[in-house]
């Protein structure tokens, strides 16, 4: 789908997988302590293709932060690694439940996402991050230095309502000071992140690293980077 060819006035960011990475050497520990050596970038690999797989069970507006969610979530990572034992999967689950609460598994900042937040702020724009989370966003953007690189953050464990629910949006807008003509969101789930925002009447980015999701009707970038570079014109 071709960008547009008027700039935003505001970009709007998804946190986890789109500013905030997953920690993939902790579940390469993890898997090694079941005799299961796994590579991060593997894993990382693997993670990517389960977000494909994981948007049908999210299409009819489930909760990412359901427990039901996160363990499909991680066994199709885990199916794609070839970890299939019941009692291996099991194992992980209750180590992935148990790991590093309450933040989990996304503690590591996107390679591109301080540069990412810099090229908007740089374009003038407003700047914010809309997240599906448990309270502990801002604490994860703190720790990166990222939460001083936009104008607020929205955690819908805080607000009450999540994506794809279209009031969420709404509240970035109103917090940001700009009409939904005048937005977009980057994010990295279809289901959640596209046809929430445009639910909500904003233009929107799919982080699609290595075309898994394949042939979209929507942007595609490969970080966060790419997608304000799209999104303003800018060559990259």
């Amino acid at each position: 789908m071709a960008p547009s060819t008027r700039a935003p006035r505001a970009i709007l960011f998804d946190a986890g997988n789109t500013l905030i990475r997953i920690d993939y050497a902790a579940i390469a520990g993890a898997l090694a302590g079941q005799g299961r050596v796994r590579d991060p970038a593997a894993i990382e690999d693997a993670e990517l293709r389960a977000r494909v797989r994981l948007d049908p069970h999210l299409a009819p507006g489930r909760s990412t932060e359901s427990g039901d969610i996160h363990a499909h979530y991680l066994r199709y990572v885990l199916e794609h690694l070839g970890v299939t034992v019941e009692a291996e999967v099991a194992a992980m689950e209750r180590w992935r439940r148990d790991y590093n609460p309450p933040i989990g598994l996304w503690t590591r900042a996107d390679p591109r996402a301080a540069a990412a937040l810099t090229r908007a702020r740089a374009a003038g724009l407003v700047v914010g991050v809309i997240s599906n989370s448990n309270g502990t966003v801002r604490r994860t953007l703190e720790a990166h230095g990222l939460a001083a690189q936009v104008d607020f953050v929205i955690d819908s464990s805080e607000v009450g309502v999540e994506k794809p629910d279209p009031r969420i949006f709404a509240l970035g807008l109103a917090r940001g000071g700009v009409a939904a003509s005048e937005a977009a969101y980057v994010g990295d789930l279809y289901s959640v992140d596209v046809l929430g925002a445009r639910a909500a009447g904003l233009a929107a980015v799919l982080i699609d690293p290595r075309g898994y999701w394949g042939p979209r009707d929507c942007l595609l970038a490969r970080d966060a980077d790419h997608a304000v570079a799209i999104l303003l014109g800018e060559p990259i």
